[in-house]
């Protein structure tokens, strides 16, 4: 129940955009067939990124095809699995880059307290399966606002998101809260600016707990997304990507210069993972992945 919520927020979000773009989404998805397995090109990386990719941006294509197509290329890991598809992972070599399923849903979080008591046994619950199985990342979310102001939601995050931390740092997982803009694809959500997201970090004050910093969230929401890092980085522990406008492919068709961005990231020594969440509108959906990985690999 935890992870349906998000699946189908994901699932509606996917076939809105590539209907209103003239793509149905079977034709995206045709050629390939969930009984064979695919070798795409091996990608030549440089070895300052730590690449990977989001799952549900290609839903239909099924995770044991997606997972062998993406190792082909070189890239290490994928987001937004839960604990019953990590064996495909494994399989396969390929990390659970950022984990979720400890979470009820984006709007329901850590920023009221009636979720509290829920939140904290599901994130002990899966904190220790995610290091059991030898994973690092675990994806939070603050929650719609309802009415709460911000000094109360921070209040709120840091006095539930505290009751888990003991058990994140001795296990050495990383609580993560995605960033998310509520401008157009989430109405309402709290944790909508870097700042909010930024001083929550410094009030829980654990190494353990990181914001999950998405480009093109924050690009719609605020933009200055270099200086943003430059000044911040200290604070974020993963990365998501996507073009702006209209969350596609990350070329020279929408307005943020990648290449840019990942020289950023890389100058201010992160080490974590930056994953493409672009949905792609190229009928060859893979080799969408393919070009986005060669324009972050600097």
């Amino acid at each position: 129940m935890k992870n349906k919520s998000n699946t189908n927020r994901r699932k509606l979000l996917k076939q809105m955009t590539l209907t209103s773009l003239g793509f149905p989404m079977i034709d995206q998805f045709k050629l390939y067939d969930s009984k064979k397995t695919y070798d795409f090109n091996q990608i030549n990386m440089k070895g300052n990124i730590n690449h990977s990719v989001c799952k549900w941006c290609y839903s239909q294509i099924s995770l044991e095809v997606f997972a062998s197509g993406v190792k082909s290329m070189g890239i290490k890991g994928i987001d937004l699995i839960g604990p019953d598809q990590w064996p495909v992972l494994k399989k396969h070599g390929l990390t659970s880059s950022m984990s979720n399923g400890a979470e009820i849903s984006l709007t329901e979080g850590w920023n009221d307290k009636q979720y509290h008591s829920t939140l904290v046994d599901s994130y002990l619950k899966h904190i220790d399966l995610v290091a059991a199985a030898g994973y690092t990342n675990l994806i939070c979310f603050s929650g719609n606002r309802r009415a709460i102001d911000d000094e109360t939601g921070m209040d709120n995050c840091t006095e539930g998101l505290k009751k888990v931390m003991g058990r994140a740092e001795k296990k050495g997982v990383i609580i993560q809260m995605e960033l998310l803009n509520s401008k157009l694809d989430h109405k309402d959500y709290m944790c909508d600016n870097s700042s909010w997201g930024f001083e929550l970090c410094r009030r829980i004050g654990s190494s353990n707990f990181k914001l999950l910093y998405d480009i093109y969230h924050m690009q719609i929401n605020e933009g200055d997304i270099i200086r943003t890092i430059n000044e911040n980085h200290q604070f974020i522990g993963h990365y998501h990507t996507a073009g702006v406008p209209g969350r596609n492919e990350i070329d020279q068709t929408q307005e943020l210069f990648y290449p840019a961005i990942m020289k950023a990231i890389v100058a201010s020594g992160f080490k974590g993972f930056v994953a493409q969440e672009f949905i792609p509108k190229n009928k060859q959906p893979m080799q969408s992945l393919e070009n986005a990985i060669m324009i972050c690999d600097v």
